[in-house]
């Protein structure tokens, strides 16, 4: 045995559990605004930021000390500060960069570690919706930023000639919709174009129809509850997967489906989480995340439903382009990217 070996990897070992403890301390920032209360960079005592926020000084000053030990923040004279930087991951959920609300999904595996541990020693599977409710809204919160971000700006015009067809007016689908996200997102930005939401998880469908009203959307936003290869449609513009089809039983036979769905012309987006082909390339921060969300999340849910493929998080382009080459799909790319995800185009 290596001593030096041992001494290190029990320092990365400390390092880990301190990080897991920090993520519960942000959960707890977020959920009692504390971060809001100090986006405005300006330095502040923990007298002063319980005023701002009606919450125990004392406790607050140990969450702050875990803060700042942790490098969320910087500290002088007992005056506690929120970087710009940090407030935009921690604070401002309309920041392209903003984080906090994701942790959410973390937490969740916690709450949901028995379902684990049944499943590893039965069949591997755990349906989306035995999940503990804060992965939901966890998912839709880690999610959302990226979409408002990106989608419009970036991944529907590197998509060839579909922007066109939704500034003239396009029948969409959006599978796996979720909380609905994704699909309002490009509903505010495309009037003329009428969107359909899909989710065979019915308190999602739920949630989505009551954002779309929240967003004055609803009269081109609809959601229903239907499964990846039932929900109809024969001449759509657009079906978009966002981060979902690895999640998926039967990818192939969702492929399939968008397949028929379509317009011959018509074109799928397909968003997935940036992953390389092996497991060496995929050896990173975001490697690592996606990995560990996946044995919890994706990989048992597609274990819970017919066909049960188990794509994972990190099934890589070469893998998902199997998927839609064995569905009849002729053309498919890469699109663009992200340090978070794929953009893959795919067309009959």
């Amino acid at each position: 045995m290596d001593e030096a070996r041992l001494h290190a990897f029990m320092g990365r070992l400390v390092g880990d559990m301190g990080a897991a403890a920090t993520l519960a301390n942000v959960i707890l920032g977020d959920e009692l605004g504390l971060y809001r209360a100090m986006a405005d960079s300006q330095p502040i005592t923990p007298e002063g930021l319980a005023e701002r926020t009606g919450c125990q000084p004392r406790l607050l000053r140990e969450w702050l000390n875990a803060q700042a030990a942790a490098g969320y923040m910087s500290h002088h004279e007992g005056r506690f500060t929120l970087p710009e930087e940090q407030a935009m991951a921690l604070a401002l959920e309309d920041s392209p960069a903003y984080m906090a609300g994701g942790a959410a999904v973390i937490a969740a595996l916690f709450h949901d570690k028995d379902k684990l541990v049944t499943a590893m020693r039965g069949d591997g599977g755990v349906p989306w919706g035995d999940h503990h409710p804060c992965m939901f809204s966890g998912t839709e919160r880690f999610f959302r930023p990226g979409y408002r971000a990106f989608l419009v700006a970036d991944w529907l015009p590197a998509l060839e000639g579909v922007v066109a067809k939704l500034q003239a007016g396009a029948r969409v689908a959006d599978v796996g919709c979720g909380h609905g996200a994704s699909t309002i997102v490009m509903a505010q930005a495309f009037a003329a174009s009428h969107f359909v939401g899909y989710d065979y998880h019915a308190p999602s469908v739920q949630v989505a129809s009551e954002r779309a009203r929240e967003a004055g959307v609803a009269d081109r936003v609809s959601f229903q509850q239907a499964s990846a290869k039932d929900y109809p449609g024969n001449d759509l513009d657009l079906v978009c997967f966002f981060d979902c089809l690895h999640d998926m039983g039967d990818p192939v036979g969702a492929a399939r489906h968008a397949y028929r769905a379509l317009k011959d012309d018509g074109t799928v987006m397909l968003v997935e989480p940036f992953a390389e082909d092996s497991l060496d390339a995929n050896i990173n921060p975001i490697g690592r995340l996606f990995y560990a969300a996946s044995t919890f999340i994706c990989t048992p849910n597609s274990l819970s439903q017919e066909v049960g493929l188990g794509l994972g998080a990190q099934a890589g382009e070469a893998r998902l382009r199997a998927v839609f080459e064995e569905a009849g799909f002729t053309r498919l790319r890469r699109a663009t990217q992200t340090p978070f995800n794929l953009i893959l185009e795919a067309r009959k």
